[in-house]
């Protein structure tokens, strides 16, 4: 049982604005979520039309009013860690603080309308989930599609992230790869003796600096891939010609790509280097197709674009459920140390989705 005070109140669940000050000023960096699951559980349990479950520190909540279309509504809890930037703070039209645009001001959009709407055009389930900003095994939507498939069944999903305002369709894949130069030690006082590795690197370097990447158009939606070099490890000691060099790669591919046509490409690039996949999550097409969707674009009213960069919608997607990405938080601002969101985004995009999700 809770014995804090929960600061979610029906008065701050009225008002978007204040509900997501109210979310960021609840710590929750990822594994550190019980706190605001407790809160937010505790309101969705007393809420009439809707039946509340909970699985770890994800909670679900649900509709069921016979609508022949359900959709889902998904924001996840936990932040990256604090950086100076909690509790939040206003500045003029301004929110400060760790997760106001990644997502808590796109979680106050949910929790907002499950609280407030109780006869939606569709029926309505709401995820609020665990430990999104971490490794993938601890994901709360991963562990419920594990343990409770049923739970995420709907016919379209809108996934809260940080998009500005702009629908932002689908997301790509991504594909981490390590690629290795290999050489022959020698005394760096007598290299000629030796092949190194680390030199060798200069030709994959070289392969990714002049790599043209793909620019992919699907449903009207652009998707610029890229490949890049993250990281390298070579060396062996300060007097050593090193053997052996490893340079990290990152693919980011639209999602007209499989993993398996992904990893292809990447062999194709780098044909004459060993390279081994470390890393992989398939892309999401746009899906615009589904009715809700279509009538969600409608009512934002601005024509949807790509989604750079990879997302939950792709484990909706996986599941055959189309998904947008929608919220009012400017993705570049993102794990930033000067975090924010506009209080004029927040109260134009929860109008949206009310016009969107009331009935006519």
């Amino acid at each position: 049982m809770r014995t804090m005070e929960n600061p979610l109140t029906p008065e701050v669940l009225a008002d978007p604005v204040a509900l997501t000050r109210a979310l960021v000023d609840i710590e929750s960096v990822s594994l550190n979520e019980k706190a605001i699951a407790d809160c937010v559980e505790e309101v969705l349990r007393v809420v009439p039309h809707l039946t509340t479950y909970r699985h770890g520190n994800t909670v679900m909540a649900r509709t069921d009013l016979g609508r022949d279309s359900r959709v889902v509504l998904a924001g996840h809890l936990d932040t990256v860690p604090l950086n100076n930037n909690f509790p939040s703070t206003l500045r003029g039209d301004l929110m400060y603080g760790c997760g106001t645009s990644d997502m808590k001001s796109g979680v106050a959009f949910a929790l907002h309308l499950a609280t407030t709407l109780p006869e939606p055009r569709y029926d309505v389930t709401y995820f609020f989930y665990e430990a999104e900003e971490i490794e993938s095994r601890y994901n709360g939507l991963h562990l419920v599609a594990q343990a409770h498939p049923d739970w995420l069944e709907a016919d379209f999903a809108l996934l809260l992230e940080p998009t500005y305002g702009i629908v932002e369709a689908g997301c790509q894949g991504t594909m981490r790869a390590e690629v290795v130069t290999t050489g022959v030690r020698a005394h760096s006082a007598r290299s000629w003796h030796g092949v190194n590795a680390v030199h060798g690197a200069g030709e994959v370097l070289r392969r990714l600096s002049t790599y043209q990447a793909r620019r992919v158009t699907i449903d009207g939606c652009e998707y610029r891939e890229g490949m890049n070099a993250t990281g390298i490890r070579g060396g062996v000691a300060g007097n050593v010609v090193p053997d052996r060099c490893e340079i990290e790669v990152n693919y980011r591919f639209a999602p007209d790509r499989t993993p398996a046509e992904a990893e292809a490409h990447l062999r194709e690039v780098f044909a004459d280097y060993e390279l081994t996949v470390t890393d992989c999550a398939a892309g999401a097409l746009p899906g615009l197709e589904a009715a809700p969707a279509r009538e969600f674009v409608a009512a934002v009213g601005a024509a949807p674009i790509g989604k750079l960069g990879w997302t939950d919608v792709a484990r909706f997607a996986a599941m055959g459920i189309p998904a947008l990405n929608f919220g009012p938080g400017d993705p570049n601002l993102a794990h930033h140390p000067d975090e924010h969101v506009e209080i004029g985004k927040i109260r134009d995009g929860a109008a949206t989705l009310h016009r969107w999700l009331a009935p006519a």
